[in-house]
């Protein structure tokens, strides 16, 4: 039975999974490198950290396996979305790259509404707008900042295409990655000729497109070499890392929906036709199943702001879990059970690091609202925890209005493994959730999409099928239910009453 590589290229560091054909995890290994930040806002990493880390990972994977070059049917790669990698003629680094969560191009996405014709009509070429972590501002802010950088620039690459080019030699894409350029035509799934033109862009500065399950190229000689692996292995497309992650989750059909609740939160949708929301909200890329969709919202800071919680105000049970050797989140949540659904009248704003859905606002700030003596620790954290999971659900309530269709939502991250925090998301959500048997993540679903590719299975439909089955299932609770629908109406006009006063509070600083 062949085993396929997953390789997925984080922000943190690299994770390289074995995944035998059968679903079965066989080995895993994480390689971390550092980010930088020259300027406040600026987010870069060193392209060769990448590569230096995907060849180590590799290599511990396959000694913890004890598996042999010839075990590997095929390799998936997955990665940090928007990045951006500049490359000469020579095929080598010109600078740093610049990542998903730099923010120095707010006048770029100003210069590419008005080269499009306005927001409107760039939703219409390529079903998004303009957002500072997409690749096509940090092209343009290349051009406007660094001119003979951009001048020696032949090749823009994606951070695991830049991978691939080193395994394969190949400069390829694939649509999901892709998708999230801003460059790409969604509906037709290719570059889009009209907006590269408005924005003075020669096509030839990206790489060949390919769906996800697709073979883009077999390893190189000295790929091979590097890795310990045979040449000629098989590389897959893959996917931009969460197209990969609903792959690894089985989002691969109409009706199912992710609820992903990390540092950050994601909900994803699978969609059999492109479905765009004309405000911009959601996000519409290509999925990485062949020839489907899917609509997407991010939550920047979903169980961040746990994170931000414990860590700020709960040193008192960082210590006790220590001495009760167990995770301090136990204690948190056994005070934040304590209190009621609705936390007796207190709302807490996720937005300690602005937010992206639905609105886009980067000067949206985090806020407790309703605080009165009656309250406590335990109703502050529940809080924090209602807040994010009402943020998570903006998401799902703009995806319902699209007409996508929500029979079954799978949790993962860190707000799935917490019981506590599941049956919150049922009652919030005010519909079933779901675990699944593998939360392996996007290098999981990229070996599934290896598996595809190769000839193992029909198609990833097919592999997730045979590999990815539901192990519990949460339902509402009727009065939690009934309170929180009541609850988030009051949520959602908090936003809008205090939206002048966070771009007040912004001018301050």
């Amino acid at each position: 039975m062949a085993v396929f590589l997953g390789i997925d290229i984080g922000t943190s560091g690299t994770k390289t999974l074995a995944v035998r054909e059968d679903g079965t995890i066989l080995g895993s290994a994480t390689v971390e490198y550092p980010l930088y930040s020259p300027k406040p806002g600026w987010s870069e990493q060193q392209p060769v950290d990448w590569w230096d880390a995907s060849v180590q990972s590799v290599k511990m994977v396959m000694k913890a396996a004890k598996l042999k070059a010839a075990d590997i049917g095929g390799i998936g790669l997955s990665g940090q979305m928007h990045g951006s990698v500049f490359l000469d003629k020579s095929g080598n680094v010109i600078r740093p790259a610049l990542l998903w969560n730099d923010q120095r191009t707010a006048a770029e996405c100003a210069e590419i509404e008005k080269l499009a014709g306005g927001r409107k009509k760039l939703i219409q070429m390529v079903a998004n707008p303009a957002l500072t972590g997409f690749t096509a501002p940090k092209i343009l802010w290349l051009r406007n900042n660094e001119k003979k950088n951009f001048d020696k620039t032949v090749q823009v690459l994606l951070p695991k295409d830049y991978v691939r080019y080193r395994l394969t030699g190949e400069f390829a894409t694939e649509v999901s990655d892709a998708s999230g350029t801003l460059l790409l035509d969604v509906v037709n799934r290719k570059w889009s000729k009209p907006l590269l033109d408005k924005l003075s862009l020669d096509s030839s500065l990206f790489p060949k497109m390919y769906e996800s399950e697709d073979v883009t190229g077999v390893l190189s000689d000295a790929a091979a070499k590097a890795m310990g692996l045979n040449v000629g292995t098989p590389v897959v497309g893959g996917g931009g890392d969460q197209a990969a992650s609903a792959i690894g989750n089985g989002i691969v059909r109409a009706g199912v929906v992710s609820a992903t609740m990390g540092t950050s939160g994601v909900v994803f949708a699978h969609s059999d036709e492109v479905q765009v929301d004309p405000e911009g909200r959601l996000h519409t890329f290509c999925h990485a199943v062949r020839g489907k969709w899917h609509v997407m919202g991010c939550v920047l800071s979903a169980g961040g702001s746990l994170q931000w919680f414990r860590n700020q105000l709960c040193q008192e049970e960082i210590a006790a879990a220590k001495k009760q050797k167990v995770d301090p989140y136990e204690l948190i949540t056994q005070q934040a059970a304590a209190a009621p659904a609705g936390s007796e009248g207190l709302f807490f704003l996720p937005y300690l690091t602005g937010e992206r859905t639905p609105y886009a606002d980067p000067n949206a700030r985090g806020s407790w609202v309703g605080l009165s003596l009656r309250h406590g620790k335990g109703h502050m954290a529940r809080s924090v925890m209602e807040g994010a999971t009402f943020a998570m659900r903006d998401s799902l309530e703009i995806a319902k209005g699209m007409s996508i269709p929500i029979k079954e939502i799978r949790l993962s991250g860190g707000g799935a493994r917490s019981p506590f925090w599941r049956q919150m998301q049922a009652d919030i959500y005010g519909s079933p959730v779901v675990t699944i048997n593998a939360e392996e993540g996007p290098a999981y679903g990229v070996a599934l999409l290896a598996a595809a590719g190769t000839g193992a299975y029909k198609d990833v439909v097919e592999a997730c099928k045979a590999t990815i089955s539901v192990v519990t299932k949460t339902t509402a609770q009727a009065s939690a239910k009934k309170t929180y629908n009541a609850a988030y109406p009051v949520y959602q006009q908090l936003y809008q009453s205090l939206k002048k006063d966070f771009a007040s509070i912004q001018a301050l600083l």
